[in-house]
């Protein structure tokens, strides 16, 4: 009896370690707190001991061990959250936590329905489930496995063709692989070889492969198609239009504070933009960041009630009417809208991007994919407690926006999804197909005091310009304010978490990727096949078993 508790004991934490240790792999994958740029090899095998405890565990038990999985992973990878408030880090944990607590059982059932092959149903079940977990109001992409190869540049050039999702695929298949080979490990009968001495793990491994060489054999045949397209596909850019662009970091969190506050901003954001038009040749648009101009421009026009706010945004457009270089402005657009707002001054406010020339408003952007909870709660009818709770809390709710704008501005065609927007493919596939040649990410990261969380993001936004062969410039309030080509290559950046005006020559192109054609349709077909593999197994399972019959 004792003996028994000991080997159950050793055995969940056998799987603990792994657990654990799948959790520090993920995150170490991406950008952290010790390696900047994250270590982009680990994901390669970062889920292994994942999978292997899954093949460990009982259907019921693989509950606890996904719900375990999720928090610790995302605990780990987004720790800075903690910085914008002490919940956060706790709700996006217990989100994952829920996530994986569904995610595990599906990954066991694979196996229970389809025993030889399960770790490729495993495979697609995770691929449908990257893309899920970016839709609806909780979408969230950080974290996709993907995204952590953004600085190997052959190898993220196919997502031109494929979206981040091909990276994914290419990504997670050897860690569904080479747990499915290390199931039985260690000390089973089946690392024994033909004689029944212990062959180990390697013994394994090599008749493993022997039996699944074809999947592999194909895996390593689509890596290698994908480093060779992508040395041969990038462009040579250098006869390509050029624009020049302005990037003012002004390494403040423009919300903290009052209007002394906003008026100090202001003054700096005022000098580095001069700093930057006083260079030869002048750059042909300016950009500040997200929200880097905080008192609403169009209400306190508008709406004079506070004194203090109209001088300041007088002062801000007096001086944009001298300047002959448009300027793009990151600012809180109110409007009065009874019809969403039927109480009180009707105020609706939006998350915004606004185009000067000359001090006249020559273009509006509102941002339509809003932060859950922090920006944007749709269920305030349902859930009016916490509502009031986030009114309350230091967020900024805002109405979205509806509009895939484009600028335009003397032969400048751009669009400027702003801050988490960039995080989504679709949203800048959208704004390219609608004319933009440039696009102009508007973000504030400033809030997490963090590196890390900053060049995650960034991670994200060079997919963007590759999806779409697409030059990207990006304008912060602390980092990484940056200019990356259609290739990917990051051309300059500013040092996080200083004053900068960076102007950078980025090419103005107008290829039309695959990606930009049809989107996300990979991603969809994976979870097409995920579903249907499922039923297919579920069914398979049921006749086998009404009928008598073995399992294959």
């Amino acid at each position: 009896m004792k003996s028994a508790k000991t080997s159950r004991s050793g055995l969940f934490f056998q799987n603990l370690g792994a657990i654990l240790i799948a959790a520090v792999l993920f995150a170490a994958s991406f950008p952290n707190i010790l390696i900047e740029g994250g270590v982009p090899l680990l994901a390669w095998i970062a889920w292994v001991p994942m999978f292997w405890v899954i093949h460990r565990v009982s259907l019921a038990g693989s509950v606890f061990w996904g719900a375990l999985y999720g928090y610790a992973a995302y605990a780990l990878f987004n720790y800075w959250l903690g910085a914008f408030h002490p919940l956060a880090p706790l709700i996006v944990g217990i989100i994952y936590l829920m996530y994986f607590a569904v995610l595990f059982p599906l990954f066991k059932l694979a196996l229970i329905l389809f025993p030889r092959r399960g770790y490729l149903v495993q495979w697609i079940i995770w691929l449908a489930y990257e893309y899920l977990r970016t839709q609806g109001f909780l979408g969230y992409p950080y974290g996709i496995s993907g995204y952590s190869q953004w600085s190997v540049l052959p190898l993220i050039q196919s997502a031109s063709i494929f979206g981040v999702w091909g990276i994914s695929a290419l990504v997670v298949f050897p860690s569904a692989y080479i747990a499915a080979a290390l199931r039985d490990w260690p000390g089973t009968a089946s690392l024994r070889g033909p004689s029944g001495a212990d062959a180990g793990c390697l013994s394994a491994l090599g008749r493993f492969f022997l039996r699944e060489r074809l999947p592999a054999c194909l895996w390593l045949g689509a890596l290698a198609g994908t480093f060779v397209y992508g040395l041969i596909a990038p462009a040579d850019y250098a006869a390509a239009p050029a624009a020049r662009i302005a990037l003012i970091q002004h390494n403040t969190d423009p919300w903290k504070g009052g209007i002394a506050e906003y008026r100090d901003n202001y003054r700096v954001l005022k000098r580095l933009s001069l700093e930057a038009l006083a260079a030869e040749p002048k750059p042909d648009l300016v950009v500040w960041s997200e929200t880097a101009f905080v008192p609403r421009i169009d209400w306190h026009t508008k709406y004079r009630g506070d004194a203090a706010y109209w001088t300041l945004v007088k002062e801000l457009l007096d001086f944009l009417k001298t300047q002959d270089v448009p300027f793009v402005i990151g600012n809180d657009d109110a409007r009065r809208d009874p019809a969403k707002n039927p109480q009180g001054d009707h105020r609706v406010d939006y998350n915004a991007v606004m185009l000067f020339n000359r001090g006249e408003q020559a273009g509006l952007y509102r941002k339509m994919h809003l932060v859950p909870f922090t920006e944007y709660f749709p269920y305030r009818k349902q859930f009016p407690r916490v509502y009031g709770l986030l009114e309350k809390s230091d967020t900024h709710l805002w109405e979205p926006g509806e509009e895939a704008t484009v600028f335009e501005t003397g032969d400048l065609k751009f669009s400027s999804p702003i801050c988490f927007e960039d995080t989504f493919g679709y949203l800048s596939r959208n704004f390219v197909r609608n004319g933009a040649e440039l696009i102009v990410n508007l973000s504030n990261d400033a809030w997490s005091k963090s590196v890390p969380a900053q060049m995650q993001h960034l991670g994200m936004a060079v997919f963007r310009a590759v999806e779409n062969r697409r030059s990207m410039v990006r304008s912060t309030a602390s980092g990484q304010t940056c200019g990356i080509d259609p290739n990917g290559r990051i051309l300059a950046m500013a040092a996080p978490f200083t004053e900068a005006a960076l102007t950078v020559e980025v090419p103005i192109v107008q290829t039309e990727t695959l990606y930009t054609r049809f989107g996300d349709i990979w991603a969809q077909i994976f979870v097409g096949l995920a579903v249907c593999m499922l039923l297919a197994g579920a069914v398979r399972g049921i006749l086998l078993k009404t009928s008598g019959g073995k399992g294959l």
